[in-house]
């Protein structure tokens, strides 16, 4: 047997960024002696240029929690809250003392053997009350559910001794109900909520209540079931007094926002999430920053059915940030920073510990933005931040039960910076100016909102023309409808036609707006008009159902000459009626786009953080994107695609036979969890179509036979059993030093491909070359070592396997592992499963650079493997991955003699 004192007597050394690991990857060389390891928690801060850092408290270290929201009350006193647990007052030191906090426990109601308040994502000390935003399930630690609770000090003593709920919400989780905000006139309230909480009856609705999908793409639900029951219209905004007594639904679209942030000109912005899962769909989108108007739907619909900035319906983000988790947003009016943080907004995003910095600038009636990356750091899962009434920025991490940490970024020089001099004179526009005035008829009906919103339809500014024609879609239809089909103007009548398909009678109206749309010079319309009449065309079809068939004949014969076009995005629309419609030679079209490759600049989905930017910031979140960059999926072929596997006629055995051929690829791709998924689920759409004596021929040929029985999931020689757990260091290592016996080789070698360790290195000359070969591993280290460097990895970082962070001097950062240097330029590797890529970094543009103090390793690596699964790979890899190994003939000739 291979015992313990046999594993003892092998090299015991602590420098082990070894490779058991999807992340362990290229091997750093000619590294410079400037690169240095960080020291203290503050030491892994990226900031800005002249600023400082100041760590202040550790909730977790103190049995505090994690702490997730905060706020500062009328005494300067900072106010927090546990994700899992009650609420915390703090006196804070001033600015460069090296004194604690001084914490507080609040004891609401003098209820001490139970939390009596807690659980919130959101807080805010308005109207001499702390607002609480409660998100919970109901448990006998803490009973009360969601929804927004108003605590008051009753006796005057300092201490919170009246609960009342204002309103309970149906909702709870990580897209349950979120934040709180005072409005800028500091007479109501503004809250926001995840797309897993239910709009609450209100008393207004600014926006019209009749939002459905509108999107005539095959509609597919998540296939792992998530939000497969949640609809239109996802996360929202809502108002309300300082009683809630009144509520108003503001706006909606969102997928799940946790903050919102007001300016000086009273508008309000809102940093949106993505939905991970998506990656490689046509539909994903990345997180977002948009300004959230009046009556604004920004388009979040669940599965297949999430619509596009390009949807006219809609409205745009002034920024795509990229992939992330947001938290927090922050308008700095308030904070003693310099000039140039005026009309900026802070965007926090928790997976790759980044605050984004968006310096506003008014265009129209609305905002665009430059980006800069003002904060970041590694690990650094950003919660909630605030301005204190010092002007200094302090921000939360934690969240999950994860270490929680309190911070404070200050500007070196504030005291030269007086308070209030970073409020901006509020720029309006006269787009502004209309907008805002034509938005008070979101509210009430009036025959002037007709007369004063029609003209603005024609407007090129797109927040102008959506405000206006909300305006219109409030008012009643009778007033209206008859203007629609006198219209001449043929951008008017493509915005109105929007209105009355959203608002008429859907028995009526469809024919008669869908041949109008028809009669519209084509080519007099500019890329923009195209692309708003199509999607006219498909809100209309979608709300009215099939035409008739003069009107089906009359859009078919105005559109198939047209398709396909030069122009990838109308293609999209085009597709998507022209199939719906069975247009002649629309399924041949398609396919040839496909055969075609045709390439698809996404502008509107253009991010202002590259994906291989982020892999290396966080190992465990940017596992996604490193599969994904190294086997992107086309998302022009793949909308094409799944548009026609709702196509009925138009195929011959010849298309049919390129058709399902291509889903058999589509799954060599990597993408977000679900894609797979989606895949399939077009794919078992598709084989509805073929005759049923051809259905096993078209399944074998589209790939069947590549996926699991859930068609979730690729079918791999082995997937591990389980049950896994959360494997512990010093639990592994006794369970596997004296259990090596009789250990199954090709399991164990299996093991090592499920596990992902072969996607970065080889045993034997099998697997990757990203990383180091591993068959001498046995030779050089313990199993106590490499199991430390699995569980552990963050805990001894070799500098041979370190990653490196580049602060440039724009203020942008780079992380990737230095593979080589010249006296010009650093090349770094970003993504671990793509050596071969490699960034060239100009040595002019680093202003300094550090080791990051996070693994490159994935943590957790092993923790779906049951016991015997991980003595199966333990024997492998300290095997090398040879089965005549002493692991395995020691094993087999002791049982042999027994």
């Amino acid at each position: 047997m291979y015992t313990k004192n046999r594993w003892s007597k092998l090299p015991m050394t602590l420098a082990v960024l070894l490779a058991v690991g999807v992340f362990c990857g290229v091997m750093l060389s000619n590294r410079t002696a400037s690169h240095r390891p960080p020291g203290s928690k503050v030491d892994k801060l990226k900031l800005p240029e002249g600023f400082k850092a100041e760590h202040l408290y550790s909730p977790s270290e103190e049995q505090n929690g994690s702490w997730v929201s905060m706020t500062f009350d009328d005494k300067g006193r900072m106010i927090t809250s546990d994700q899992y647990g009650g609420l915390f007052r703090l006196v804070l030191p001033p600015i460069g003392s090296t004194e604690k906090p001084k914490v507080e426990t609040l004891k609401v109601e003098g209820d001490t053997a139970k939390v009596a308040m807690g659980y919130a994502h959101g807080l805010l000390y308005a109207f001499n009350s702390l607002y609480v935003m409660i998100n919970n399930r109901e448990n006998p630690r803490f009973p009360k559910g969601s929804g927004l609770y108003r605590l008051q000090d009753t006796d005057n003593n300092d201490q919170y001794d009246k609960i009342t709920l204002l309103k309970a919400l149906k909702g709870e989780g990580e897209h349950g109900p979120h934040s709180i905000v005072l409005s800028p006139d500091k007479k109501s309230l503004f809250v926001v909520a995840g797309n897993f909480t239910d709009v609450p009856k209100m008393d207004t609705y600014l926006l019209p209540t009749n939002w459905k999908n509108d999107n005539l793409f095959p509609f597919i639900k998540d296939p792992r079931g998530h939000a497969t029951d949640r609809h239109a219209p996802g996360g929202w905004i809502a108002r309300t007094d300082s009683e809630g007594k009144s509520w108003e639904l503001f706006s909606a679209g969102y997928r799940n926002s946790y903050d919102i942030a007001f300016n000086e000109a009273g508008d309000l912005f809102i940093y949106d999430s993505d939905m991970e899962w998506d990656f490689g769909t046509p539909w994903y989108r990345p997180t977002r920053v948009c300004h959230a108007i009046s009556g604004g739907d920004y388009g979040w619909r669940t599965g297949s059915a999430n619509t596009s900035p390009a949807f006219a319906d809609f409205l745009s983000p002034i920024m795509n940030i990229g992939q992330g988790s947001p938290t927090n947003l922050i308008y700095l009016k308030d904070a003693r920073f310099p000039a140039k943080y005026k009309n900026t907004l802070l965007a926090f995003d928790w997976s790759f510990g980044i605050v984004h910095g968006l310096h506003l600038k008014p265009s129209g009636s609305t905002y665009t933005a430059d980006h800069e990356e003002f904060l970041s750091g590694a690990p650094l899962p950003l919660t909630d931040g605030a301005i204190g009434p010092d002007g200094a920025l302090y921000f939360l991490t934690g969240g999950r039960r994860l270490e929680s940490d309190l911070y404070r970024v200050y500007y070196g020089d504030y005291q030269n910076i007086p308070a209030g001099s970073n409020v901006a004179n509020a720029a309006v526009t006269p787009e502004h100016k209309q907008r805002t005035e034509i938005e008070q008829y979101h509210v009430k009906k009036d025959p002037k909102a007709i007369d004063l919103a029609w003209p603005l339809l024609k407007s090129p500014d797109r927040f102008l023309r959506f405000a206006a024609r909300t305006a219109i879609e409030h008012q009643p239809v009778a007033q209206w409808e008859s203007k629609v089909y006198a219209e001449k103007d043929p951008q008017t009548l493509i915005y109105a036609a929007i209105a009355l398909g959203r608002q008429g009678d859907s028995t009526k109206v469809g024919g008669p707006l869908l041949k109008a749309l028809s009669k519209i010079d084509y080519a007099k319309l500019d890329d923009l008009q195209k692309q708003a009449l199509l999607r006219a065309m498909e809100v209309i079809i979608y709300r009215t159902g099939e035409p008739d068939a003069a009107t089906k004949q009359a859009v078919v014969s105005y559109l198939n000459p047209r398709y396909p076009s030069s122009n990838a995005l109308q293609n999209r629309f085009l597709s998507k009626i022209l199939i719906t419609l069975e247009a002649p030679g629309a399924v041949q079209k398609t396919l040839g786009l496909i055969e075609k490759n045709e390439v698809f600049d996404d502008k509107d989905n253009a991010m202002a953080t590259a994906s291989a930017d982020l892999i290396l910031r966080n190992p465990q979140y940017g596992l996604d994107l490193a599969g994904l960059l190294e086997k992107l999926p086309p998302a022009q072929q793949t909308f094409y695609a799944i548009m026609l596997s709702s196509a009925k006629t138009g195929w011959t055995p010849e298309l049919r036979e390129k058709y399902f051929a291509w889903f058999k690829n589509a799954f060599g791709y990597q993408g977000g969890r679900s894609y797979i998924g989606f895949i399939d689920k077009a794919r078992q759409l598709a084989l509805k179509n073929v005759p049923k004596d051809k259905f096993a021929y078209y399944n074998k040929l589209s790939g069947a036979e590549l996926l699991t029985g859930t068609g979730n999931d690729l079918a791999r020689l082995y997937t591990p059993k389980g049950p896994g757990r959360g494997w512990k260091v010093d639990e592994a290592v006794a369970l596997v030093q004296d259990s090596l016996a009789n250990r199954d080789f090709e399991k164990g070698k299996m093991i090592f491909s499920a596990v992902l360790c072969s996607r970065c290195h080889a045993i034997q000359g099998e697997g990757a070359d990203v990383g180091p070969e591993l068959t001498q591993l046995g030779t050089r280290f313990s199993v106590h070592d490499m199991l430390e460097s699995i569980i552990i990895p963050d805990k001894t970082i070799s500098d041979q396997y370190a990653s490196i962070a580049y602060t440039l001097k724009d203020g942008q950062s780079v992380v990737g592992r230095q593979i080589n240097e010249d006296a010009n330029f650093y090349y770094i590797a970003q993504n671990p499963f793509d050596s071969k890529t490699v960034r060239k970094l100009s040595k002019k543009e680093v202003a300094s650079s550090k080791i990051s103090t996070v693994s490159v390793m994935l943590p957790g690596l092993i923790n779906g493997l049951n016991p015997d699964e991980l003595r199966d790979l333990v024997a492998y890899l300290m095997s090398g991955g040879n089965k005549n190994n002493p692991i395995y003939t020691e094993s087999r000739t002791q049982k042999g003699g027994k």
